[in-house]
């Protein structure tokens, strides 16, 4: 019941994700991101946040993320009602879509990227959502926003959408995480203007001056 995109931008050595589904609280049930490990979408019918955090552990233990989904996939007795996407720091990436997950379910890689969903209105919604990311220019937020309006416009997920969510982490700048986890109308243009304001103005100044990955003593100075 959710579409996803996970994404590395090579330039930067940015990664991140965003996702919406017609349920609520989209991003703490899906994304999941380590600076030192990749990206992780845990989602489904019965989504395990377990497998977002033990397909991290894994690729932050050196395995890559096809390897990393198909070890913690095995072991669980519910694993036909799940769904998990993983992203590794090389751009590499893997799958799995439970069969017992309500149709149209499953993903699509490209390069450096990972496109995923269930209970879509077609699976032409994950080439759309990866073909737009691809497309797109600017920052790698903004790219992967290009991505989830396209998914939308081609369907999305077939109940329509109540949340929306947005994780970008780099090394060079503070985590953007943002969430909208119920909105009645449109939660990706809510996504989109919450994205605006905190890029933007005094929050990003404050955002610039916060410890970072590769300075870790920064401050207000």
């Amino acid at each position: 019941m959710t579409f996803s995109i996970l994404a590395r931008d090579r330039e930067t050595g940015a990664i991140g994700g965003a996702a919406a589904t017609g349920s609520l609280c989209v991003g703490g049930w899906v994304l999941r991101g380590n600076l030192l490990a990749g990206m992780s979408a845990s989602q489904g019918a019965s989504p395990s946040t377990l497998w977002g955090e033990d397909v991290l552990a894994a690729m932050q233990g050196g395995a890559d993320a096809a390897t990393a989904v198909e070890e913690i996939t095995q072991a669980d007795a519910g694993r036909a009602y799940r769904q998990l996407a993983a992203l590794d720091l090389e751009g590499g990436t893997g799958a799995f879509t439970g069969k017992k997950n309500t149709p149209e379910m499953g993903s699509h890689a490209f390069s450096g990227g990972i496109a995923s969903g269930n209970m879509l209105a077609g699976l032409g919604v994950l080439e759309k959502m990866a073909g737009a990311f691809q497309a797109a220019s600017g920052a790698l937020s903004e790219r992967l926003l290009t991505a989830l309006r396209a998914a939308e416009s081609a369907g999305g997920d077939s109940r329509g959408l109540f949340s929306a969510a947005l994780l970008v982490l780099h090394p060079d700048r503070a985590p953007l995480t943002l969430r909208v986890d119920y909105h009645p109308d449109n939660p990706i243009g809510a996504l989109t203007d919450l994205h605006g304001r905190a890029t933007t103005g005094d929050y990003a100044y404050w955002a610039r001056k916060v410890p970072v990955l590769n300075d870790r003593d920064r401050g207000l100075d």
